[in-house]
């Protein structure tokens, strides 16, 4: 990809909205949502597999510092970020998911982390496929770069539900440590031949 073709592409996004699937209402990080991050974040079990840049042992004030740094890059056009709620419970965020902006440049337009307590149950897929809808249907990009590590199997999972193809293997640095981050490319047109073979 050229690097006109990745400028062509990589724009501020809008103000995040709030989404909404069959179980789940994705809505603005907002910074009311802090202590609730501290507390459901620094798992062994969500982190491991997430890159490097994510301090471990999480520190005390580790969910105001991402916060701040969080609103600030949604201020700016640079990313959605969506608290994950339950229906009925939409204050309590049981996790995040987040679109980016310059995924094009960095081969990764989307990351996400659920609460263990509520994994397994097809709630980050509902997520994931209601966020990929966003991308593609109401902000009109034609594609979006996806990545995790190579352990990461219901990450895995998720994407090749979706239609992304695999494309590359490279080295990875996550908090449990060197290792290989796979990355996946999902085309608006693999999804939209997806969503109508399996509606």
């Amino acid at each position: 990809m050229t690097t006109d073709a990745i400028a062509e592409h990589v724009q501020a996004l809008p103000p995040t909205p709030v989404l909404h699937t069959a179980r789940l209402t994705l809505r603005p990080l907002r910074v009311e949502d802090t202590a609730t991050i501290q507390r459901r974040f620094p798992r062994w079990e969500i982190v491991r597999e997430l890159a490097a840049v994510v301090p471990w042992p999480y520190p005390g004030d580790g969910a105001k510092t991402f916060m701040g740094m969080t609103l600030e890059a949604m201020d700016a056009g640079g990313k959605c970020v969506w608290a994950i709620t339950i229906d009925e419970r939409t204050d309590d965020l049981i996790g995040i998911i987040e679109l980016r902006a310059d995924g094009d440049a960095i081969r990764d337009h989307r990351g996400f982390w659920i609460d263990p307590e509520f994994q397994g149950r097809g709630l980050m897929t509902e997520a994931a496929e209601r966020v990929t809808q966003f991308a593609f249907m109401e902000l009109g990009w034609p594609r979006l770069w996806l990545t995790n590590a190579e352990g990461n199997a219901a990450s895995h999972r998720i994407k090749e539900k979706q239609g992304a193809v695999l494309v590359d293997r490279v080295p990875g640095a996550f908090v449990s440590g060197p290792g290989v981050k796979i990355v996946w490319l999902l085309t608006r047109e693999a999804w939209l031949a997806r969503r109508a073979a399996f509606p």
